[in-house]
This record gives structure tokens, C-alpha cells and sequence, in this order.
């Protein structure tokens, strides 16, 4: 008896993704928890584990394949050692749509020509057959690199210009011509140059950041805080620090803004939500995401009811999680959610800068490095260390003065910081 293994779905987004390395071969025994494979996904490269036992037969989807499909089939598994599979089933083809007697405005494009009676039959992913309908690209004619030939989206993609068929004419008015493909830039330079295929990830940061500066009402409020007292108690805590075990830590500024932004978001909650068409969505926990620079991109692990925890936990938390997303290692729990965002170029010299928001969230705050800086106290103008942080809002959540109010509660904080003890 055979087993299909199917690409998982590592997120609610994930539509396709990348099978980046096998950890098994053809004929290993596998055994409920080992590792099969590690998957790239818009996110983060993660393990699959086994969920049944058996011996890897098959192996359809090889390493580096990218575009595969979530719940494809990528291996098959076999009771047994040795014992013959059949080939993975190929899902059933979906049907066109019924025609519609009349457009009242616009004509959909015309579904790819089905095959005549008795001709072979196309096998291709619901996701492939769906974007050559879209596309009005003919199946027939394209050549299917996935398992027994099947056609999968990397194929739509490389898809030649002969395959696309013509779209029918709409009965009142006639289907807009695509938006014509976009030229290769003009580089003025007198070399060559290199070209970096985009990963997963970059992909989505891409389309994700694009459809949010788009789409999402941005304002910007600033605030200019005086830290002195914060790094003095930065260095008190961290002497107090047992040198090695488990109650040892060493606080950084940033867990210290993440706990300030936790009790700011605690006193306005409704900073602490997101935009929906029919509703506000005030969340109940205080879960905080922090970008983290990693190879290909950024991602953002979660710091959960960071405003229930002292700054020791969140100091020891923010280095773990971290480590693990530069790694690659980070469960889904751990990046996916959150309803506030810091991202801290502090570290790079960077003194202020705006953040484009991280939907479905109403905010994020950018941080600026600390500097010395001429400040006016009383008649006198002495040495401070400021810092510049910069909230980006959700106007359809946000509005001004609330923005405004959560800033000048996150001042207070930082600039009377034994108030993150309490």
C-alpha cells in the first residue's frame, strides 16, 4: 500500500512554494517525526516532518524545484521496501465555466480552448489551469516540467508568446488589451551586470509592501526622546546580571523600547488593532513583531503578551527567536500575527527614518539611533543623547490625535524608565 506525500501548506498565504532540499532519498526508511525535506516558503526555510512510516519509493519533485504547488504530490510512500507504486494521480481537470449570454460592461477573457473528444488529455495544477484561463494561454501547447509532465505554474510563467490564444471579442464592448510587459531597464553603465533571481521571499516582500504603500492610508508622527536615564539603567540591570545560567541576561535598548511600546499600546488599545471593511479588530494580547534582517530579506518574530513579560524575558526571548530567524528555524507560530511592529535601524547610525506598515497592522514605529545632541533645558542648552522614532499609522484606524497620545505615552516611558519595572 502506497502513501502520497503532498507539499504542506507552512502558512495561511502560502499558495506555492519551493522544495529547497530533500533529507531523505529514494529507499530510506522513514519513521513518525524525521525530517523529509526542508521547504522555502514567502517566510523562512522550514522542516517537514514525517507523519506517517513507511520507505520513500518515489521522489517526483526534486531538489531546488520551485513553484510547486501546495498539496501536490512530491514523493510517494511504501509499507515496505521495494514494493512497486503506481504513478501519482494527476487532480481532475476544472471545468470551464458555463458562458455568459451577455457582458453588460466587460467581457471576461475567453477559458483556454478545451481538447477535442477523443484527444490527450492535458494534466496541470488547479493553479496552473486557473492562470492559463486567466491569461487565455492555450495548455496544449506548453511543455509541463512537473511530475509525469504535469504543468505546473513555473511553466505558465516561461510560457511562450506562440501559446497565448486570442481573446474573444465581448459582445458590447471589447476586452481591454493587457498592460504591455515592462522593458528591461536601461543601465547607464558601460559592463555588464549580474542578475539575482528573486526568491520566495523577496517576491512577497515585494508584492506585500507594494500593495500596502498602495492601499493603506499612511501618516507619519515623530517624537525626539532623551534616553540618558534609559542607558543608565540599561547598564545598572545589566551588572546586576549573573554572568552565565539561567537567570543571566544582558538588556539591549530595543528590549527596552518593545517592553515601553507593550505598556503604551496596553494604556491605547485601539492602537493596538486592525482595519477590516466591517469592523475595527481590537486585539485582547499585546503580541509585538520586531524586524530582523536576515539574507534574503527581513522577518518579523513575535514577542507574545510582550506586556506581561519583564525585560529579562524579553531580552532572553528577542535573542532566541533572533538567532532562529537568521537560521531559517522559526515555526510558523513564531513570525505569523502580531499587532504592532518596531523595526530599529539604530544599530546602523541610521538617526531617523519611516516604515511602510506591515498589514493587516495599524502601525509600526521606526527607531533611530541614539546621538548626542544640543538640547534646551531651562535657559541652558546642554549635551542629551536623543532618540528619533517615527510612527507610521493607519489613518482608517488611527487617527491623529490617538497617534499622537501613544507617542507621547512612549516618551514618558523612555524617558522615565523605572516604569518598565512596575
Amino acid at each position: 500500500m502506497s502513501t502520497n506525500i503532498l507539499m504542506p501548506a507552512l502558512s495561511p498565504t502560502m499558495t506555492t512554494g519551493k522544495l529547497a532540499r530533500w533529507l531523505k532519498k529514494e529507499g530510506d526508511e522513514v519513521k513518525s517525526g524525521d525530517i523529509l525535506a526542508e521547504i522555502e516558503t514567502d517566510k523562512a526555510t522550514m522542516e517537514v516532518e514525517a507523519v506517517d512510516e513507511g520507505f520513500i519509493a518515489k521522489i517526483l519533485v526534486p531538489d531546488g524545484t520551485d513553484g510547486v504547488a501546495v498539496n501536490e504530490v512530491i514523493a510517494i510512500l511504501t509499507a515496505s521496501k521495494g514494493e512497486a507504486v503506481a504513478p501519482a494521480k494527476a487532480p481532475a481537470p476544472v471545468s470551464a465555466p458555463a458562458p455568459v449570454s451577455a457582458a453588460p460592461v466587460v467581457a471576461p477573457p475567453a477559458p483556454a480552448p478545451a481538447a477535442a473528444a477523443g484527444a490527450e488529455r492535458v494534466f496541470a495544477s488547479p493553479l496552473a489551469r486557473r492562470m492559463a484561463r486567466q491569461a487565455g494561454v492555450d495548455l496544449a501547447a506548453i511543455k509541463g516540467s512537473g511530475p509525469n509532465g504535469r504543468i505546473v505554474k513555473a511553466d505558465l510563467d516561461k510560457a511562450p508568446v506562440a501559446a497565448v490564444a486570442p481573446v474573444a471579442a465581448a459582445p458590447v464592448a471589447a476586452a481591454p488589451a493587457p498592460a504591455p510587459k515592462a522593458a528591461a531597464p536601461v543601465l547607464a553603465v558601460a559592463g555588464g551586470y549580474k542578475a539575482v533571481p528573486n526568491s520566495t521571499m523577496r517576491k512577497v516582500i515585494a508584492r506585500r509592501l507594494t500593495e500596502s504603500k498602495q492601499s493603506v492610508p499612511h501618516f507619519y508622527l515623530n517624537s525626539h526622546i532623551e534616553i540618558d536615564a534609559l542607558l543608565k539603567l540599561r547598564a545598572e540591570l545589566n551588572a546586576r546580571s549573573p554572568k552565565e545560567g539561567p537567570g543571566s541576561f544582558k538588556l539591549s535598548v530595543n528590549d527596552m523600547i518593545i517592553k515601553a511600546c507593550a505598556l503604551a499600546l496596553r494604556r491605547h488599545p485601539n492602537v493596538n488593532a486592525s482595519y477590516t471593511d466591517d469592523a475595527i479588530l481590537l486585539y485582547d494580547d499585546v503580541d509585538i513583531s520586531v524586524a530582523v534582517a536576515i539574507p534574503d530579506g527581513l522577518i518579523t518574530p513575535i514577542i507574545r503578551k510582550a506586556d506581561e513579560r519583564g525585560l529579562p524575558a524579553i531580552s532572553n526571548a528577542m535573542k532566541d527567536l533572533g538567532a532562529r530567524a537568521k537560521a531559517g528555524k522559526l515555526k510558523p507560530e513564531e513570525f505569523q500575527g502580531g499587532g504592532f511592529s518596531i523595526s530599529n535601524l539604530g544599530m546602523f547610525g541610521i538617526p531617523d527614518f519611516t516604515a511602510i506598515i506591515n498589514p493587516p497592522q495599524a502601525a509600526i514605529l521606526a527607531v533611530g539611533a541614539g546621538e548626542k545632541r544640543a538640547v534646551v533645558k531651562g535657559d541652558a542648552i546642554v549635551a542629551a543623547t536623543m532618540m528619533t522614532v517615527t510612527l507610521s499609522v493607519d489613518h482608517r484606524v488611527v487617527d491623529g490625535a490617538l497617534g499622537a497620545q501613544f507617542l507621547a505615552t512612549l516618551k514618558e516611558l523612555l524617558e522615565d524608565p523605572m516604569g518598565l519595572l512596575l
